[in-house]
């Protein structure tokens, strides 16, 4: 990851981190419109988009959904301090993380970076032959690839943000086991547990739309109910645990 796109007006701020980031080896490129910023996101090879939610004319929640309607790339939501609801927001439009404004450059990087390790660990592994991380992950209708990091339902594409995959395939591979909320912030998004960061929460939230219910469970359902289906999450919650993803014989 050597190429990270800026998308803010503040001008100080980015001469501050295109100076920063710059020193750790980064290629810093930034822009102060949202329209400018989808442009250069979608037409240049960035391998992550910092993006303020605060921007003019074209704000940056609708800079999120114009990416990610033809873009996959890792989105870092710059947020302002205390307004929980843009962060929550931002992470279901489908951002990798955020981060509140002020903050240290320092926390940055460190979010950064762990979006790099993921990214990278993974493309090593892959051009190593390293299968022991690599192979398919199947569970009912749901199969992940990891070297191709995509996920098919009943055989049909979705379309996942690094963070929300990566969480699904940790997931799989203790289907049916409970992952302690801890164990997915360390490991996933690469940073230490606090109990008033719902990050991981909302990313839950946003796979459990996306991957929807376990079709032979709706069906039992709607058998025995006269037709109506009765939903039935593949991501359990745990109470004072963490998450399990269900087979449909274990719902």
């Amino acid at each position: 990851m050597h190429k990270i796109l800026i998308i803010d007006d503040d001008k100080e701020l980015c001469e501050l981190l295109h100076d920063y980031l710059g020193a750790e080896g980064l290629d810093i490129v930034s822009v102060h419109q949202g329209d400018i910023g989808v442009q250069a996101a979608l037409t240049q090879k960035v391998d992550l988009v910092i993006l303020d939610v605060m921007l003019p004319e074209m704000n940056g929640f609708d800079v999120l959904r114009a990416i990610r309607k033809e873009s996959q790339v890792p989105i870092i939501m710059l947020t302002a301090r205390g307004e929980e609801i843009d962060r929550i927001v931002g992470l279901e439009l489908g951002a990798d993380d955020y981060l509140p404004k002020p903050f240290n450059p320092r926390e940055l990087m460190a979010r950064i970076r762990a979006i790099q390790r993921r990214l990278i660990t993974q493309r090593d592994a892959v051009q190593s032959g390293d299968t022991s991380g690599s192979e398919t992950l199947e569970v009912g209708d749901i199969r992940l690839f990891p070297g191709s990091r995509t996920v098919q339902r009943a055989e049909q594409n979705l379309e996942l943000t690094s963070a929300e995959f990566d969480l699904l395939a940790m997931l799989l591979r203790h289907a049916g086991e409970v992952v302690s909320r801890q164990e997915l912030v360390e490991e996933v998004l690469g940073r230490r547990n606090s109990p008033y960061d719902r990050s991981v929460d909302v990313h839950i939230s946003a796979l459990r739309r996306k991957l929807k219910q376990h079709p032979d469970e709706a069906q039992k359902k709607r058998d025995q109910q006269g037709g109506k289906v009765q939903e039935r999450e593949r991501i359990v919650t745990v109470r004072n645990a963490g998450y399990m993803y269900a087979t449909g014989a274990k719902l």
